[in-house]
């Protein structure tokens, strides 16, 4: 009987050692992102923490000039519609060069944000640091980040879906299919797809 108690106890400690193993080569794996302070269009600083109840967000990188992402702006509305509500909110950012693309600029943003009716805010990433920390590369690329032991973790990362030009033909919601695995307690299936769009170009600072 000692000896079973015995056996049974080391097992039990090599279980919980394979678990906290895993448990933290799963978390290292996983790209962490910092917090951000931005300014949006209506000339207030954002940053993640004014979302205090938020579950994970949808980070979408864009821009004015791209004519990819001009197709978005109204599945960039109802994604926001539909999963603010549920924890989830929608943040554009704009870390294009507005030296070379004078549409991208401060003041063109909030104009097309007016003209759009963004429901959404739409950060203006003028040090290009946010769009470094993300890795973004296209205009647009999407990121699903998560809370994770109180930081921040990528899920996803990659296109919003898989038809730019015709919404009505989109047969997979890359974004949207992440963040409903996320709440319903599932790991993400597609973690990363590639994006399409104009290419962000970082200055040399």
């Amino acid at each position: 009987m000692k000896h079973l108690i015995q056996k049974t106890a080391v097992f039990l400690c090599i279980i919980s050692f394979l678990i906290v193993l895993f448990g933290f080569t799963s978390v290292a794996n996983e790209k962490f992102i910092s917090d951000f302070s931005l300014e949006n269009v209506d000339g207030k600083m954002l940053s993640l923490k004014d979302f205090p109840d938020a579950k994970g967000f949808i980070i979408v990188f864009t821009c004015n000039h791209c004519p990819f992402a001009k197709l978005y702006p109204p599945r960039l509305n109802d994604m926001n519609t539909k999963y603010k509500s549920l924890g989830v909110p929608l943040i554009a950012i704009s870390s294009t060069d507005t030296i070379s693309y004078e549409d991208d600029t401060y003041s063109k943003m909030r104009e097309k944000a007016i003209r759009e009716q963004f429901n959404f805010p739409y950060l203006f990433d003028g040090m290009q640091t946010v769009a470094r920390d993300f890795k973004a590369q296209k205009t647009p690329h999407a990121f699903v980040v998560w809370k994770l032991q109180g930081k921040w973790v990528v899920k996803y990362n990659g296109a919003i879906d898989d038809n730019g030009m015709e919404p009505d033909k989109v047969k997979t919601h890359y974004v949207t299919n992440a963040v409903d695995e996320l709440l319903s307690g599932k790991e993400v299936t597609e973690k990363e797809t590639k994006s399409i769009g104009c290419q962000i170009y970082l200055r040399n600072n």
